[in-house]
């Protein structure tokens, strides 16, 4: 009995190591992501630049490769090898419509795949495929692009120039608002120091003041004195005061005191 509970023992020990060694294996051979346009459209008889790039958790080396594989159009066209790339060298398609044709216009550094097809023509519709493989991502990701050969006339418009328009006219729009809020701002303080109408301190200094017209004093206005001719700062008001402390009418005896000085304002 315990011969057999030990070999169980190695056994599960044995599959448990293994089964570890898969894990790992499995997490460092990661897929690599491609990363290509759906559908391209060229103008027939000019250079047609298909674009690729990718994705990998590992740098790039002398082991990373790249294949670009078409498929015609027609019905039973297989897919085959027309340019492969890796360690730092190009194999183009020794034969085939597509020799001396296809050059290398991607950088591994900047996960950049593209190729370029000299002097396109409609023979050259067709299904492009982007593979790659960067060890020890060993499981090759690949991405399809459509390629569509047609005449000038019918190349789709692009949106871009639309859309720089819109953007720089809505730039010059908020410029001419911005100018405009300034002007009317600027406008508005000049005309407020116009309006303003105040009098300096020295015009409400020398400026004369009216005297009223003089009326023969009289019983009661006895105890008030006139202020002398003459241009001053405004009316003074003076009175006397009884110190003899006797009631009556009588003054004996009186000071000079000034009760108000009355200014203009301004």
């Amino acid at each position: 009995m315990a011969a057999v509970r030990g070999s169980v023992s190695r056994c599960g020990r044995r599959a448990l190591c293994l089964l570890v060694t898969v894990l790992c294996a499995v997490h460092h051979a990661s897929a690599v992501e491609v990363y290509a346009p759906e559908e391209v459209f060229v103008e027939n008889g000019t250079n047609a630049k298909l674009s690729c790039t990718f994705k990998s958790t590992e740098v790039t080396g002398t082991s990373t490769s790249v294949t670009w594989s078409y498929t015609g159009e027609a019905s039973g066209s297989k897919k085959s090898s027309v340019f492969h790339y890796t360690g730092g060298k190009s194999y183009p398609a020794k034969d085939g419509p597509f020799k001396d044709r296809i050059t290398w216009a991607g950088d591994l550094n900047k996960r950049d795949t593209s190729i370029t097809i000299e002097k396109i023509n409609f023979r050259d519709n067709g299904t492009y495929s982007c593979q790659v493989l960067n060890p020890p991502d060993i499981v090759g990701s690949y991405k399809d692009i459509k390629l569509r050969v047609v005449e000038k006339e019918n190349l789709p418009v692009s949106n871009v120039p639309f859309l720089v328009g819109i953007i720089c006219a809505a730039i010059g729009g908020i410029l001419l608002i911005t100018i405009i809020v300034s002007a009317v701002v600027i406008t508005k303080k000049k005309r407020s120091r116009k309006d303003y109408s105040g009098c300096s301190t020295t015009e409400s200094l020398m400026s004369p003041v009216k005297q009223p017209p003089r009326k023969s004093p009289s019983d009661a206005e006895a105890l008030v004195t006139n202020v002398p001719s003459g241009t001053v700062q405004g009316p003074v008001i003076y009175a006397q005061l009884d110190h003899s402390g006797k009631a009556g009418n009588q003054i004996n005896k009186s000071d000079t005191v000034v009760y108000a000085d009355i200014r203009k304002n301004c």
